[in-house]
């Protein structure tokens, strides 16, 4: 099934609130629909840097703006938007087949990554060529 970036949607993840503070809980298979199998983040991003610049083949991403705020540019071969992060209490949901990038980093942003997959080198399109022939051909 050919993703586009309608399949790219913002999640609400619930906020606890309490006397000491706040608590959001991200569970497999509840809030979003795939096991998580990575976590990664992203911090101390450079002013002016953009991250990512690539799409995955199979693998889906929950990207949450743990601190601070930035951007997320998702493009299908077709069509593009930009989404942003600027609230731990928010994720993008992210399908495979989608470009991705993230910039307009906030100082002190940090960007907390939510993966279906292990990390696999053969699972990106690094190439805006290669990626868009690929749609080509869904």
């Amino acid at each position: 099934m050919k993703t586009t970036i309608d399949d790219c949607r913002i999640i609400e993840l619930g906020k606890h609130h309490g006397a000491t503070g706040n608590i959001t809980v991200v569970e497999n298979n509840k809030v979003i629909d795939f096991d998580i199998k990575r976590i990664f983040y992203i911090y101390d991003i450079p002013g002016g840097a953009t991250r990512g610049m690539h799409a995955h083949k199979t693998l889906h991403e929950l990207i949450i703006a743990a601190t601070g705020s930035f951007e997320v540019r998702v493009f299908d071969g077709e069509r593009e938007k930009t989404i942003l992060l600027n609230h731990p209490s928010k994720a993008l949901l992210l399908p495979n087949g989608i470009w991705e990038e993230l910039r307009n980093f906030s100082s002190g942003a940090t960007a907390l990554v939510l993966a279906s997959n292990p990390y696999q080198p053969d699972d990106y399109y690094r190439d805006m060529n290669e990626f868009l022939e690929q749609k080509r051909e869904e």
